[in-house]
Order: C-alpha cells, then sequence, then structure tokens
C-alpha cells in the first residue's frame, strides 16, 4: 500500500487538466480502463460506487504481484524480525509477493464474497435469497457450494500462479553458474518477462470475476 500511496503522490503531485504525461498517463489510462470495465459490464448507477474499490484492487494486486520480482537488497536486516513476517518476506534473493500467500489471496477473495452479496441484497433486499433456490428447492446444497467456491477458486488461482512463479525464479538462481548479484540483479530474461506478464494477468483476472461476481449478483429485477 504504500508503494501505490508513492506512485499516486507522484502521478498526482503535477497534475494537468492538459495533456497527461508520465505517471499522470498511467494513472488516467487505469481509470478510463476501470470505467470501461464497469460500464460494459453493469448500469454504472448501479455499479459506479465500485469504481473506487476495482481501481484500488487492481493497483494493490499488481504491486504485490510485482513484489516478488524485486531483488532483495536488505543483506538480512530483516532475518531476526518477525513482526509481519519480516523475516520470511525478506528471506529470499527476491522479495516475497503478498499473493504468495494464500492468507492475502484468501482475504481479498472473502472481500468479494461479501461485496457481491452485498449488492445482492441492496438491490433485492430478501428476494436475493430466492435465487438458492433456483430453479428447484432441492438446488440449494449446490447453489450454496457454488457460493464456496467462488471465493476459494478466486484465492487459489490467484496464489498458485503467484507462488509457483516465485518458487520457479528462486530455483533459477540457485542454477550453477548464476551470479546472485545484489540478491538476484542478474534473472533470467524469458521468465522474468512472463512472470510480469503472469503477474498483470491475474490482476486482471481477479478484479474482472469480482466484477462479474457483482453482476451477477445485481441481476434483473426477476429476483
Amino acid at each position: 500500500m504504500v508503494v501505490i500511496l508513492i506512485f499516486c503522490f507522484f502521478a498526482t503531485r503535477k497534475a494537468t487538466s492538459g495533456k497527461p504525461t508520465g505517471a499522470q498517463n498511467v494513472l488516467e489510462w487505469l481509470f478510463d480502463f476501470i470505467r470501461s470495465m464497469i460500464s460494459e459490464s453493469v448500469d454504472w448507477k448501479k455499479g459506479g460506487s465500485l469504481f473506487s474499490y476495482l481501481v484500488t484492487l487492481i493497483m494493490f494486486l499488481f504491486f504485490a504481484n510485482m513484489l516478488g520480482l524485486v531483488p532483495n537488497i536488505t543483506f538480512g536486516i530483516f532475518h531476526n524480525v518477525h513482526f509481519a513476517q519480516l523475516n520470511e518476506i525478506f528471506s529470499g534473493p527476491t522479495f516475497s509477493s503478498p499473493t504468495a500467500d494464500v492468507n492475502t489471496t484468501g482475504a481479498l477473495a472473502i472481500l468479494t464474497l461479501i461485496l457481491f452479496n452485498a449488492y445482492g441484497f441492496k438491490f433485492h433486499k430478501v428476494k436475493y435469497l430466492k435465487h438458492f433456490i433456483e430453479p428447484f428447492a432441492f438446488f440449494l446444497p449446490i447453489n450454496i457450494v457454488e457460493l464456496v467456491a467462488k471465493p476459494m477458486t478466486l484465492a487459489m488461482r490467484l496464489f498458485g500462479n503467484i507462488f509457483a512463479g516465485e518458487v520457479l525464479i528462486k530455483l533459477i538462481l540457485s542454477l550453477p553458474g548464476l551470479a546472485l548479484i545484489a540478491g538476484g540483479v542478474i534473472l533470467n530474461p524469458i521468465w522474468l518477462g512472463f512472470s510480469v506478464f503472469v503477474g498483470v494477468i491475474q490482476a486482471f483476472v481477479f478484479t474482472a470475476l469480482t466484477l462479474a461476481y457483482v453482476n451477477q449478483s445485481i441481476g434483473s429485477d426477476e429476483h
């Protein structure tokens, strides 16, 4: 979150109403992208309130996914610091991504679960519960399993992809002949590029699915 705040500070420090440049251009592009996603998925009057959350979510996921690609140059100063598991975050040749921890992805998935159910109740009140027994009442267990499966798959997909990427990077750095300069500046360029791609895609997928689940909950007025 500190990295996000720093990025936003520099992006808006010299913000102009004219042609944006640099970080401001990136931030405005992100705003337009999220606004477009919402407008294409749900009625803006219903889903517009998601804008701030989704912008924050996709930025957090992007920076969290990228953190595992940053060389660890702390030189072991956090080795005995157990607060917030800093000793584990700064233990390898690269930093450890928060999203490589299932606790983080699980917490974000639970937020998604709360969010789309809250929107369902907001627009359909008690009638929202009706969809759990559709098309027939005996579908209730299946619909409950589906409800639980949504956050579980969100959490495990993100965790699995980021964790696997970090494991392979550490494996590559441990191969003979690869120097560990400054905690891992010399990385396999092909895998590094692929990891950046995966990190971006996973941030987008998590955000897009969150929006899709909210859209399903809002649904039509038939609920």
